[in-house]
């Protein structure tokens, strides 16, 4: 059993990650009603914390070669505590939205130290069970995140969601520094600092420029200005990771058809969980239920999602990543559009059965997304495609959830016509992925030379 204890540490950190994103589908209303907070103002609370995963991934990939994984998991846990607390604190939307942005920073180094941490300590048929249960881990905080928030939200406060971390991160620390090896920290890369601040500009920028572009419209001066800041910031980017010695991420990778193509199936694949935030609005503000109920409304989603990925991490192990992530982009956009249809009459079961398939959907693209995007660049360069998979990953949630929020604020009508427009957004974007996926992942030939889990998953080289 004791060699089991540095993956418990490693999932405990996981499932806190991932929990703070899949918990906010239920507790957005009941946040924005007691800080009376705008709808964008709540779309940032979702987004500054995706957004950040976002821009700092490839970095702390590069700090995790700097100072070892052990020591940036650790920090990361403490900064994810601190702003926790604020948090569960703040008196206004200003201030949870910039705690919600510190979360980001502490999110961001525990997720890119995972699997770090787990290959330091694990190899041959004990790296096997311990990738099997850190994915059920994963899953199993999408299955809990919803009914966990909607019992927090009701019976006690929104608060709570955020104060309930404390305690979690306090064992978590005192678990990995008694059981992670603290390795050596080595000299690393340095930091492209100029890159970092690019990118960021340009993640940015976009976002709050969809955002702004809901209340004001596309041609305002301000959205307008915030798009062209974030034209100017991808040139400028982009030149400086072609001039670097060290990039945070190697722009000549999407000369490649196949690593291009990849990458949009990993923004796609994020499309139905961006639409969540606003079904959790129609649920609770249109239909009038509680935090609970609505919760609950949304289980078969994440309930179908957690039983597949535990069956198709078994089942489907070694098999070809570009039928498994057609298959999966697919289903989760056949149901996205089985849940879109909805009018004055609809109920919370009427989105039943398109929220299951959905989750089937994205259970069975969790474990081949890793083997497709690896499959699409050589095994050395294994590091750079996890760092980037996360980024884009995160991304592409982060841009679904202010795109969405201009087509379910523009309806013109009843709040279902807007969540409707949002359904069918998300199902051309889960098609269309499935489309990429047949098209560019490289073939059952290629991914078995090179989907082998690459030494390095940090993000770095």
């Amino acid at each position: 059993m004791r060699k089991w204890w540095p993956l418990v540490a490693v999932c405990l950190g996981t499932f806190l990650f991932l929990l703070d994103t899949t918990v906010l589908s239920v507790v957005l209303p009941g946040t924005g009603e007691e800080l009376d907070a705008s709808l964008s103002a709540l779309q940032w609370v979702a987004n500054i914390y995706t957004l950040v995963l976002a821009v700092l991934m490839l970095t702390m990939g590069a700090l995790v070669d700097r100072l070892g994984a052990r020591t940036v998991y650790v920090v990361g846990l403490a900064v994810f505590g601190i702003a926790s607390l604020v948090c569960g604190l703040a008196p206004d939307a200003g201030v949870l939205i910039a705690a919600r942005g510190v979360q980001g920073i502490g999110g961001a180094a525990m997720a890119v130290t995972t699997f770090a941490l787990i290959g330091s300590v694990y190899r041959g048929p004990d790296m096997g069970r311990a990738m099997g249960i850190f994915g059920a881990v994963t899953g199993l905080a999408a299955a809990v995140g919803p009914m966990l928030g909607g019992v927090l939200t009701q019976y006690l406060s929104w608060r709570a969601v955020f104060f309930l971390n404390l305690p979690l991160v306090a064992v978590t620390v005192a678990l990995s520094l008694r059981v992670l090896a603290a390795g050596r920290p080595g000299t690393g890369r340095r930091i492209d600092l100029p890159g970092m601040a690019a990118f960021a500009a340009c993640a940015g920028s976009l976002t709050y420029a969809l955002t702004l572009a809901a209340d004001e419209g596309w041609t305002s001066p301000a959205a307008l200005g915030l798009l062209t800041l974030a034209t100017l910031s991808l040139v400028v980017f982009t030149r400086i990771e072609l001039r670097s010695g060290a990039p945070l991420l190697d722009v000549r990778l999407f000369s490649r058809a196949s690593f291009s193509g990849v990458m949009m199936c990993v923004a796609a694949s994020t499309a139905a969980f961006a639409a969540l935030v606003y079904t959790s609005v129609w649920l609770q503000s249109g239909l009038g239920l509680g935090p609970v109920r609505a919760g609950l409304a949304l289980m078969p989603l994440a309930l179908a999602s957690f039983a597949t990925s535990l069956i198709s991490g078994r089942r489907l192990h070694g098999r070809s990543p570009r039928a498994i992530l057609a298959t999966g982009l697919l289903l989760s956009g056949i149901g996205c559009a089985l849940q879109a249809g909805l009018d004055a009459d609809s109920s919370a079961g009427s989105l039943a059965a398109g929220l299951a398939l959905t989750g089937i959907g994205v259970g069975l693209m969790g474990p081949a997304m890793g083997a497709a995007v690896f499959a699409a660049l050589p095994p050395e360069r294994g590091g750079m495609a996890a760092g980037a998979m996360t980024t884009f990953r995160q991304l592409g949630q982060t841009l679904g959830v202010a795109a969405f929020g201009l087509l379910f604020q523009h309806h013109g009508g009843a709040m279902s016509e807007g969540l409707n427009r949002v359904l069918i957004a998300a199902a051309a974007t889960g098609i269309i992925g499935s489309a990429l996926a047949c098209a560019f992942v490289p073939k059952p030939a290629a991914a078995k030379a090179t989907g082998t889990r690459p030494r390095n998953l940090t993000g770095s080289r």
